[in-house]
């Protein structure tokens, strides 16, 4: 075969280095955002944050709270690369933070006692077999048999009472078997001459699985109790926590930061960026004065490239506030009604809605909505959450989902406690409205809210009815 050579033409896409930044900044949060600017101040001799006496021109003042119209947005620049990228492609790890774990918090606690080492070993192994949520991931018998090869002459006494101390530790009931084992350790916590005491005590110990099923009829047949006993022991037991672990080594709090608020102004309602959520940069004219445009030396080049990349990061931020601004502007404009009247009049919305009316590709609105909040007269919501499906109507027209939970709650609140609604009572009441929704969307919806069956609704409704009678 014969070698040859060949000239072809072709057209390819390639990102640069200022659209990959330009696409990382618009998917940050508020929160990552901030961290990214700080290590841009730290990296960047060119950029500073505002100390009060901006000037105006190239190095004057940029305020990032008041987006700028710019001669060429890039806005389309980005769309045409957005197509190819999935939602989630550029690399950006969170920060890890030291967090103590529960397992930390009882080792610590353990090594306040004054135990001796061979006590010590033994606590050490039951903490270590401790799960995220209190509980013993293997039984006392497992770990004897484990522990037995270490230690001579161990005894399973000396594991129970090590693991009944170790219950005692804050938070109380860790390094329990089961619920009840847990519980009982928190309610022995109390001093035992609290009203309803015996009761919660008895109804943990020997009614557990009753009350987990909620079946209070059959509890009153057992114990002979009327029902204000019932009523007031299980007050007592909602006290308990069935996850003690819970409360340690879950993370720090994370605060949400609204990137945008909204209210109405002389009847309109008006989108406004957050001015407090980020800081004011300029570009430093001291440094940017040395730059000389003939000079090839390595310290201009340096200072060169750098000057660049300051006004290249300020013009990305500039472009990441207008994008977020039009966005949310169109969402607000259809979604008028929930800023009125609530979740009830939430419309029907979709990605592809709000990419066709501001001329942006669907990953584009996906990256924009994702991880930024709106402060509303209604609270502070992602903008995800103005986003949903739809359910046709009798008319022909759609109803949001958010909508249709949001008549679900209504409906249940006000329903007869003697007689609660069914799944298929609430979708023919819907369906009276023109909402045409299926039992099981109805069941899955009920269960997302954390609302129980109406079996369930009904046996609570009347052991609190029984029990309000008894008491007047």
């Amino acid at each position: 075969m014969k070698q040859s050579l060949h000239l072809k033409l072709g057209q390819q896409l390639t990102m640069t280095p200022q659209l990959q930044q330009a696409i990382r900044m618009l998917q940050l949060s508020t929160v990552d955002l901030q961290q990214e600017i700080q290590e841009a101040l730290y990296s960047n001799p060119m950029l500073e944050s505002d100390d009060g006496q901006g000037e105006e021109g190239d190095g004057g003042l940029i305020d990032l709270s008041v987006p700028e119209p710019s001669e060429r947005s890039m806005n389309s620049a980005w769309d045409e690369h957005y197509g190819s990228l999935p939602a989630g492609s550029d690399d950006c790890e969170p920060q890890s933070s030291s967090v103590e774990s529960l397992q930390d918090h009882l080792e610590w606690q353990l090594e306040l006692m004054a135990v001796g080492d061979r006590q010590r070993l033994i606590g050490l192994a039951i903490i270590e077999a401790v799960n995220p949520d209190g509980y013993l991931t293997c039984s006392l018998d497992e770990l004897f048999s484990t522990l037995q090869t270490q230690l001579d002459g161990l005894t399973m006494v000396e594991i129970t009472a090590l693991q009944q101390c170790i219950q005692q530790f804050d938070p109380v009931g860790c390094a329990s078997a089961d619920l009840r084992q847990c519980l009982l350790a928190q309610l022995r916590q109390l001093s035992p001459t609290i009203q309803h005491y015996n009761n919660a005590e008895k109804l943990i110990g020997s009614h557990l699985e009753l009350l987990g099923s909620h079946d209070y009829a059959r509890i009153l047949r057992r114990t002979k109790w009327h029902e204000g006993q019932l009523r007031d022991a299980l007050t007592l037991i909602r006290q308990l926590n069935p996850r003690p672990g819970s409360a340690i080594g879950q993370g720090e709090s994370q605060y949400v930061v609204p990137d945008l608020s909204v209210r109405k102004v002389n009847g309109c309602w008006t989108v406004e960026l957050n001015s407090e959520a980020l800081p004011k940069l300029r570009i430093n004219n001291n440094y940017a004065s040395l730059v000389q445009r003939a000079n090839n030396s390595r310290d201009n080049v340096f200072m060169k490239d750098h000057l660049l990349q300051a006004r290249w990061f300020l013009k990305n931020l500039q472009s990441r506030n207008e994008t977020l601004m039009k966005v949310t502007g169109e969402i607000i404009v259809r979604q008028q009604g929930f800023l009125e009247q609530g979740d009830e009049a939430m419309k029907p919305l979709v990605l592809a809605d709000i990419a066709e009316a501001v001329g942006m590709h669907e990953s584009t609105i996906s990256r924009v909505t994702t991880q930024k909040y709106l402060h509303t007269p209604r609270g502070v919501y992602e903008l995800k959450y103005f986003f949903s499906s739809h359910v046709a109507t009798a008319e022909g027209g759609e109803c949001s989902s958010t909508a249709i939970r949001a008549q679900i709650r209504k409906l249940i609140a006000a329903e007869p406690q003697r007689k609660p609604l069914s799944d298929n009572k609430i979708a023919a009441l819907l369906s009276g409205q023109g909402i045409q929704v299926a039992r099981r969307t109805i069941a899955k919806y009920r269960e997302a809210m954390k609302i129980p069956p109406s079996n369930e609704r009904k046996e609570l409704a009347n052991v609190t009815r029984k029990a309000h009678n008894c008491v007047l």
